[in-house]
């Protein structure tokens, strides 16, 4: 006996020991992250508000299952495939919120509260789509193709409310079902329509000469008028030609259907992306995306009178500023003059219109293409004029939480039927505003150097409800505010990141929240301010918390611009003996990591404190053109990439020389896509700052890469040439003189592996020697494989060593 308790003792105590993460290792750290446990995604709630829906890993299986839990239990339970297959999907609620009208594999839904039961509503080989209620409430109005249709709540007649034909709008089409008893009286009216005088006068003669050609031509023409009057009246053909159609709405009153026409540009070439590793062991091309710069869609939209049975297009020539010119043109004055000649008016993409309950008022999002305004307007569907609500100028471009831009017309809605509520950056920050749509008066709800996002209104029409970072940039919490406006409430309590789902009859808070250095866990709370949030997920392993897990302190520094930057640094408790340091750059440009959340940076935040075990400090800096911190700052890398945004770190560099003692000749560099074009504008531009850096998945040449987020940026290379030479790092290679590894998946649809392949050649013709290229053939922008992973970081960890110690 005594043996056998020896013995579970040794056994208990060498899991103990697997289980405990003595050390960090780039093997551990990168290989699949289901050792760290899997935090619950994807959260939704049952159309009762009874269950939460979640997807969930706590087992390390093969994938993620869905799970579920009541509101009045503590303990999540695997959902069966009987109950997902009940389960619906996003929809849109009635006004009593009692039924919700959704779509599912490709049919239409109708899901009542009160019944508790799920009605198909279509069962057809056709693809239904975009489902909602008339004004009244009583037909269903959705999609089938291109067209729109209703039919009745509670069954029967099925209607075409358009036909969207893709004929020429030029043409002019018979009516259908006249049959070819017509053909002859067409025949003859062919040859009357003539323009041949030879014809014509022929036809004259014919008629005064003969009595039995005038008294056919009376007895077709009785016979052509009783068949019409006979016919049921026909759906207008709405010939669109090449065109898509697009946002096909009906009007609460079902008077008007709007629409929006898509053209598509000719002559945008797109790229290819070779992919090598392949089941059929040849290389394989996938189609990609066009240039910046390429010529982009364009839309117009449109008004269809049911009543008067007319088309008309919404008139946008009278909007204020429609021929507006960007100040940065001002560089360019042989452009500048040529624009003014042309006096063209810019062109818009036309979201909404958004309709009040009542139907009695209309209103639109008016975005220019180029990004530089954004009108709000009121519609009067009876002509398709526009009166201005409001206009957002924006000479850098227009974006924020909640503003929307291109084909997105953001947060907006109506409180009422006189009352519509937008968000603007009209301050610096986005913020709540309500507009009068008949005087025009606007109230803006929301104040102060925070942002709003997420916003949403109750039911009743009485709350909004928001995600906002009133406490600190970088703390999210869930508000509640009356829609008269007055002091947010704060709903949440937990400091860090607080995700919410609101159930659908408004009285829980499903929280998705996480801390710095705690991954998500699912929590649930009444919907009440101070009520407590019980936690129902616990995802991550033994091994995971095993580890004392850095929370980085959390600091701020003024740049060399006055302005105030957040950083977080992971700091060493013994500083390696050169005192190296380590900038990491996070991607995306407008994105923010200094936070008090878990990181989607996960592998990177667990990299830095293996990085800060070493002996490294490490520093994660919101630079410039980050979110969170409002427009100016969004916004300060117009026409300069690499400019203040690189700025920021090498005045991060120096702050951390002043205050944390490191060694400016050994500081290093890393990041992916924007970070890696930061890594190589700072070795290119800055080489006495950093001894060497690692450009991963990186942007070499904006010229190459994508239209929606670069144009906005830099205009277009033609248009903006100065921005463009300024922004590349391929322009400033000559000035490596650090060590440099990059390193690139060749299946990259992001940022496509001919950047970096451009720049490699452009260093071997300068003679540059001290860079290497590691190449992941099966990798995309975000690396999957675990082997890929370990390898590029292997590489990151060698070159840090080699150059900094």
């Amino acid at each position: 006996m005594k043996k056998i308790f020896t013995l579970f003792l040794i056994t208990a105590s060498l899991s103990t020991q697997a289980q405990k993460l003595e050390k960090l290792t780039i093997e551990k750290i990168m290989s699949d992250p289901k050792w760290m446990g899997t935090s619950p995604d994807n959260i939704s709630w049952s159309d009762d508000s009874k269950k939460i829906y979640f997807t969930w890993n706590p087992d390390k299986a093969e994938r993620s299952s869905l799970y579920g839990i009541t509101t009045g239990n503590t303990q999540p339970q695997k959902i069966t495939l009987q109950e997902r297959k009940a389960l619906t999907g996003n929809g849109v609620w009635n006004k009593k919120h009692s039924l919700k009208l959704f779509e599912q594999n490709g049919d239409l839904f109708l899901s009542d509260i009160k019944a508790g039961k799920v009605i198909q509503l279509t069962n057809t080989a056709d693809r239904e789509s975009n489902p909602a209620f008339n004004g009244d409430e009583t037909r269903i109005v959705f999609m089938r193709s291109e067209n729109l249709y209703s039919i009745k709540l509670n069954g029967g007649e099925l209607q075409q409310l358009t036909n969207f034909t893709h004929l020429s709008a030029s043409m002019s089409f018979p009516s259908a079902g006249r049959g070819n008893r017509q053909s002859g009286a067409r025949g003859q009216s062919a040859i009357l329509n003539s323009g041949d005088p030879q014809e014509q006068w022929l036809r004259k003669e014919q008629t005064e000469l003969f009595e039995v050609i005038r008294q056919k031509e009376k007895d077709e023409q009785f016979a052509a008028s009783e068949r019409r009057a006979l016919q049921p009246k026909r759906l207008k053909e709405i010939p669109v030609g090449d065109q898509s159609v697009s946002y096909v709405q009906l009007s609460p009153d079902g008077r008007y259907v709007t629409y929006r026409l898509i053209t598509m540009a000719e002559g945008a070439k797109i790229t290819q992306v070779p992919s090598y590793v392949t089941a059929s062991g040849y290389t394989e091309d996938i189609p990609n995306r066009t240039k910046v710069g390429s010529p982009q869609p364009s839309s117009k939209s449109y008004v269809f009178d049911r009543q008067l049975d007319t088309v008309y297009a919404l008139s946008t020539k009278e909007i204020p500023g429609i021929k507006d010119q960007p100040d940065y043109l001002k560089d360019y004055p042989a452009a500048q003059e040529s624009r003014t000649k042309l006096n063209e008016d810019r062109k818009v993409i036309v979201q909404g219109p958004y309709w009040s309950e009542d139907g009695k008022q209309a209103v639109v999002v008016v975005n220019a293409q180029d990004n530089k305004d954004r009108w709000i307007m009121k519609l009067n569907p009876l002509t398709g004029q526009l009166t201005l609500l409001d206009r957002q100028r924006d000479e850098a471009w227009i974006a924020g939480p909640g503003i929307g831009g291109s084909y997105s017309g953001g947060s907006v809605g109506w409180v009422d039927n006189t009352h519509f509520y937008y968000q603007s950056e009209a301050t610096g920050y986005s913020h709540l505003y309500v507009v009068d749509v008949n005087t025009g008066i606007k109230k803006q709800l929301t104040r102060g150097n925070w942002e709003v996002s997420g916003l949403q209104l109750s039911n009743d029409k009485k709350t909004f409800y928001f995600t906002g970072n009133m406490e600190h940039p970088g703390i999210s919490h869930f508000y509640s505010l009356p829609v008269n406006g007055g002091q947010p409430v704060k709903l949440t309590s937990l400091k860090g990141g607080n995700e919410v789902e609101l159930s659908p009859d408004e009285k829980w808070l499903a929280i998705r929240y996480s801390y710095a250095n705690k991954p998500w866990e699912l929590y649930l709370q009444p919907n009440k301010p101070g009520a407590k949030a019980k936690k129902i997920t616990t995802s991550t392993t033994a091994e995971f918390n095993s580890y004392p897990w850095r929370e980085p302190e959390m600091v701020t520094f003024k740049n060399r611009y006055g302005s105030t930057v957040y950083a977080r640094v992971y700091a060493p408790k013994t500083p390696a003996a050169t005192h190296p340091s380590v900038v990491f750059v996070h991607g995306a440009g407008y994105l923010q990591n200094v936070h008090y959340w878990w990181s989607s940076y996960f592998r990177e935040f667990m990299f830095n404190n293996m990085l800060a075990d070493n002996g490294y400090t490490v520093i994660d800096i919101d630079y410039t053109g980050s979110a969170g911190y409002g427009r100016n700052w969004r916004t300060g890398i117009y026409r300069h990439m690499g400019g203040k945004d690189l700025d920021d770190q090498v005045d991060g560099v120096k702050f951390l020389v002043e205050k944390y003692g490191v060694n400016p000749q050994h500081v290093g560099m890393y990041g992916g896509s924007y970070g890696g074009f930061m890594t190589l504008m700072g070795l290119f531009t800055q080489p006495d700052v950093f001894a060497s850096g690692a450009a991963l998945r990186s942007v070499t040449d904006w010229a190459h890469y994508n239209h929606g987020y670069t144009a906005n940026i830099l205009n277009e290379p033609f248009n903006d040439e100065k921005a463009y030479q300024q922004s590349s790092p391929i322009n400033f290679a000559n000035g490596l003189k650090g060590r440099l590894l990059m390193c690139h998946g060749m299946v990259d649809v992001n940022v496509n592996y001919q950047d970096i392949i451009r720049l490699t050649q452009k260093l071997i013709e300068l003679h540059k020697e001290n860079w290497e290229l590691a190449s992941y053939p099966v990798e995309d922008h975000g690396f999957v494989q675990p082997s890929s992973w370990t390898d590029e970081y292997k590489r990151i960890f060698k070159l840090f060593e080699e150059t900094l110690k």
